[in-house]
């Protein structure tokens, strides 16, 4: 069961073989998903604190301060390979997890973001895995009332057999109610409540620590089943008997079920644990210890109690039709026991369980470089340029989600203000301000420079914010990557690591969070997935001015273009389309992108922007056609000096924006050295009409909105696949 040179270390340390029991439990404390064995040595890079950070990684849940009154919660976490065998399940129960993360720390939740990575719609089983992950995520994040207020579908045909769903949860809380899952003193008694234990999810953090293949990949009944009614009830009690001051320490069970949690807030504490396993509900009376201590069954939490407040707590528990049971206590001495009727069956130092795991540099080699020939091929220039904007709208990875979101973020709270489909959500928290969130990732340039593209996710969410006045606050991470014994597979984390690293230092962003996936291969399409290092990202948004909108809002405004376009189209969505992924030059990043970004965080928090919108992939055609609504625009691109109408419209190149104002003049000052360019005129009618030096392209909303329905269009295909 234990890898044999794990169990040698074990053996070492304790003197005698492990049993069963006990090899689980280093088994899947010491998975790469618990333990982060090979991504460690590379996470410390990441700068976590900052003057507003009050918790950082090592929590459920990272902890940020918003004012003198209110914290914000921030979590991110995936449930990848689940979701391939029970989409629908795999998807609700990411959402629940994530969500019981950000309650542990003393925060209700208010917002779940989702970026989601799939294989292409044009597959019947692509669209039944699409369609039920939002379908799960919507139905569980509805019934506890959470908003579903942001995320991300991007589409790529090496998600095939290895779709990732990513979910972000935000908490907002009062400073007075921060809690930890940190355990205070010996004799207090854990409180085990929500769910009766199953067998669902068994071992799921040593699954998720292994490629995808049908040889072991868990039957479908095994995947963790959410209940959403039951979740509400267990967020209600806990929020209460945090607010009433009556435990000392939470935690979410997730990853290694019972294990995970009594063994790592007990060690945090610098204690020993005693589980009384007798004592655990459970749904099948023949479950044995080895299922019922790892077990990831949903809907359950663990909490530190004072002796003399377990009465009290129990009532809030029955109060709210929430199981609730005493099964163990904390210890002086540090040894990690589990017993079950009358036999103790596990007996371990609890510091080695957490801190025995051996973590070192995996070896690493970059692929073959590409050669001059990819680098220099370009394709032919579209004869028709206008049919190429609207075959480009089309794509999947550029189409409206619009219809299909809807269905995920049904879920509206009057705490959630802004508009659908913009750069980036906001939620109010006062009347003066809010945060504003958002999430993503840029895959394909990833897979061709991941140092880049790690640059360029972390300025394109930075943007995102910023085109709303919101400078960024902390993000988090979710870095879903191939097998890291694979030593190309590992200078991709190993590179996408850095980038993120540099580019939020350079922002100053903390990195107060994230979680680490590894292993997304599958063997029935012989596929590595795209390095896909996802975040999500805070920012704090005034209201004492008007944030700008995402759309254009009013005829007769100059149209300003921020930032500079360059003709480098390599991992671009245009040269995908044109099946020239890994040709072109990748784009470059501006060295002064931090300073590109203060400057439109600075111009959308004057009040004198009307509307914003960053420009990622696709390009200023993309970005242009987001924008439209019964107001359009007049656009002559002749000043930027690049020949070609393709890379003129498509280019990539990050750090760029597109403003309307009605006087450029104090936008200007603010963008002194900054690249601004007047580009156009905001007109009626809802149609853009583009100059690019060499023609006029004409393009109607109507023709604009039906080319950027295919999404829409492929889900109402349906599909013939159970």
């Amino acid at each position: 069961m234990l890898p044999a040179e794990d169990l040698k270390l074990v053996v070492e340390k304790i003197g005698r073989q492990p049993n069963e029991l006990e090899q689980g439990i280093f088994l899947n404390l010491w998975s790469e998903h618990c333990s982060y064995r090979s991504s460690w040595p590379l996470l410390k890079n990441f700068k976590t604190t900052g003057e507003n950070v009050i918790i950082g990684p090592g929590d459920d849940a990272a902890v940020v301060k918003f004012d003198d009154e209110h914290i914000l919660s921030i979590a991110m976490e995936s449930h990848n390979h689940p979701s391939y065998i029970d989409p629908y399940s795999g998807a609700a129960t990411g959402v629940g997890g994530i969500v019981r993360d950000v309650i542990s720390m003393g925060t209700l939740p208010v917002a779940v973001l989702a970026p989601f990575y799939l294989g292409p719609l044009d597959s019947d089983k692509n669209r039944w895995i699409f369609d039920n992950i939002l379908q799960g995520s919507a139905d569980y994040a509805e019934t506890i009332k959470v908003a579903g207020i942001r995320g991300e579908s991007y589409f790529d045909e090496r998600y095939n057999g290895n779709p990732l769903v990513n979910v972000v949860c935000v908490g907002l809380g009062k400073k007075d109610n921060l809690m930890t899952s940190i355990s205070k003193t010996p004799g207090n008694r854990f409180i085990l409540f929500g769910s009766k234990t199953g067998r669902d999810g068994l071992g799921g953090a040593a699954f998720a620590s292994a490629d995808m293949s049908e040889d072991d990949t868990p039957a479908r009944e095994t995947i963790p089943s959410g209940d959403a009614e039951l979740e509400k009830r267990v967020i209600d009690a806990t929020m209460e008997i945090i607010e009433k001051k009556l435990i000392e320490c939470c935690r979410d069970l997730g990853a290694s079920g019972l294990t995970g949690a009594t063994v790592e807030m007990a060690e945090k504490g610098g204690f020993g644990f005693t589980m009384i396993v007798d004592d655990v509900p459970l749904f099948f009376d023949d479950l044995t210890v080895y299922e019922i201590m790892l077990s990831e069954t949903q809907e359950r939490m663990l909490a530190e109690v004072k002796p003399e407040n377990m009465e009290a707590v129990m009532e809030i528990m029955k109060k709210h039709n929430v199981l609730a049971t005493d099964v163990g206590y904390l210890t002086e001495d540090p040894i990690y026991r589990v017993t079950y009727k009358g036999k103790v069956e596990a007996e371990l130092p609890i510091e080695f369980i957490v801190s025995g795991v051996p973590k070192c540099e995996l070896p690493s080699e970059a692929p073959a470089p590409r050669t001059e020939a990819l680098l220099s091929k370009k394709p032919a220039l579209p004869a028709d340029m206008k049919a190429c904007i609207l075959n480009m709208l089309s794509s999947y990875n550029l189409a409206s989600r619009k219809s299909v979101w809807e269905k995920y973020a049904k879920t509206t709270l009057p705490i959630v203000c802004g508009e659908s489909g913009g750069d980036a959500g906001i939620i109010k928290v006062t009347d003066q301000k809010g945060v504003a969130m958002t999430c993503g990732c840029e895959p394909a340039i990833c897979l061709l420079d991941p140092y880049t593209g790690s640059v360029m996710t972390v300025v394109e969410n930075a943007m995102n914010l910023a085109v709303k006045g919101a400078l960024g606050l902390c993000l988090v991470d979710n870095l879903n990557f191939g097998n890291p014994n694979k030593p190309e597979q590992y200078w991709y984390l190993k590179q996408s690591v850095l980038g993120l690293s540099d580019a939020a230092k350079k922002l100053n962003i903390p990195v107060v969070g994230g979680n680490v996936s590894l292993y997304n291969e599958s063997a029935e399409f012989d596929t590595a997935i795209l390095p896909t290092p996802a975040i999500g990202a805070l920012g704090i948004v005034s209201f004492e001015k008007p944030v700008p909108s995402s759309f254009f809002k009013e005829a007769g405004e100059t149209v300003l273009l921020i930032g500079t376009t360059k003709p480098e189209l390599g991992g671009s969505e245009y040269y995908r389309v044109s099946d020239l992924e890994d040709a072109g030059t990748v784009p470059t990043v501006p060295e002064n992108y931090d300073k590109i970004v203060e400057a439109i965080t600075k111009a959308c928090a004057t009040g004198d922007v009307t509307s914003a919108h960053d420009i990622s992939r696709g390009g200023l055609a993309k970005a242009l056609a987001s924008m439209l609504t019964d107001v359009g625009a007049e656009i002559d691109l002749t000043a930027l000096s690049i020949d070609r109408a393709d890379e003129l419209l498509f280019s990539e190149s990050p750090a760029r924006a597109i403003l309307t104002v009605k006087s450029t003049n104090k936008i200007a000052e603010i963008m002194n050295g900054i690249p601004c360019t007047v580009i156009g005129k905001t007109v009626a009618g809802g149609g853009l009409k583009i100059q690019t030096g060499k023609e006029e392209i004409v393009l109607t909303k109507e023709e604009i909105d039906d080319a950027s329905a295919s999404i829409e269009k492929a889900m109402k295909i349906g599909y013939k696949y159970e």
